[in-house]
């Protein structure tokens, strides 16, 4: 048996994209307020004479990191979309021996 992905209609693209880009809208906003506010904080951490800002600067991007990986890598890259498809074909395979 043979699976082949149905075409997708114009709402389902258009639903799609309008996901994709607010997922990616929401990275830009995560990374502006990111550089906004650590820019504060270090800024606060070098006139008192102190080095702390570093470490919410480290963790907060650690998880901005996550946030663009997940984003462009698994849900706006079509990285999920491939594993379904490899995931497809296999199954496939298995049908026909």
């Amino acid at each position: 048996m043979n699976y082949t992905s149905p075409t997708p209609s114009a709402s389902d693209i258009e639903r799609r994209a309008r996901r994709r880009a607010g997922a990616k809208m929401g990275w830009y906003i995560h990374a502006f307020v990111y550089v906004l506010v650590n820019l504060g904080l270090v800024t606060i951490s070098a006139a008192r004479g102190h080095t702390w800002a570093m470490y919410p600067l480290m963790g907060w991007g650690l998880g901005l990191l996550i946030h663009g990986a997940v984003v462009w890598f698994v849900a706006g890259g079509g990285f999920y979309e491939r594993l379904v498809e490899r995931e497809r074909r296999a199954l496939g395979a298995g049908d026909r021996g």
